[in-house]
């Protein structure tokens, strides 16, 4: 039996592999994996995916598994307790953006129904099928990553530049940016 043909950027770290293959551009529809994706982009920022990976589950345990409702009440003692935390990335703004983002989010939630309802909207409720061969073909941001990023920034949101928006549509689904022979890709692909 032969290898399954992956895009090159996992390498064979496997929790990149596992991420890889599982997760990165399958369609994401809950609220709060949609939340969950938006502040790992955020604390990607200048860094390395695979860095935000490795802390995923310190992420999730300090951050009350990504409820925005429990994030948006956080205060500055809960603050200054996250920033304490060695496990995760302490960075002040990124951790304010965090809370700020959570209040945004839950706005969005009360005025749509769904966070989802108003991301997929962006892409037609539907997946934008790439068709990359080459992984330096990808590009960083998008039309849609821009004004997606111009929005959420007019609605108050941080850290959401539209490099780190094109890379939260890559992660949720919204784009699959597999290379064309990457065996997700397919699988992807044929279920559309």
């Amino acid at each position: 039996m032969s290898e399954k043909v992956r895009c090159p950027w996992p390498e064979n770290i496997p929790i990149y592999v596992d991420y890889h293959d599982n997760e990165w551009g399958r369609p994401v529809h809950d609220d709060k994996k949609l939340f969950e994706m938006l502040v790992l982009e955020g604390m990607q920022a200048g860094l390395s995916w695979i860095t935000v990976l490795k802390k995923r589950e310190a992420f999730r345990e300090a951050f009350d598994g990504f409820d925005p409702k429990l994030v948006a009440l956080y205060d500055e003692a809960k603050v200054q307790e996250l920033m304490a935390n060695q496990k995760i990335i302490r960075n002040r703004l990124k951790i304010g953006a965090a809370v700020n983002n959570a209040k945004r989010f839950l706005e969005i939630v009360e005025k749509y129904g769904s966070f989802d309802k108003f991301i997929w909207q962006y892409v037609n409720y539907k997946p934008v099928i790439g068709h990359w061969i080459k992984i330096e073909d990808l590009p960083p941001t998008t039309q849609v990553s821009d004004k997606l990023s111009k929005d959420l920034k007019m609605l108050g949101f941080k850290f959401v530049g539209s490099t780190i928006i094109y890379a939260f549509m890559q992660a949720t689904g919204m784009v699959n940016d597999h290379l064309t022979k990457c065996f997700t890709y397919k699988e992807l692909t044929a279920t559309m």
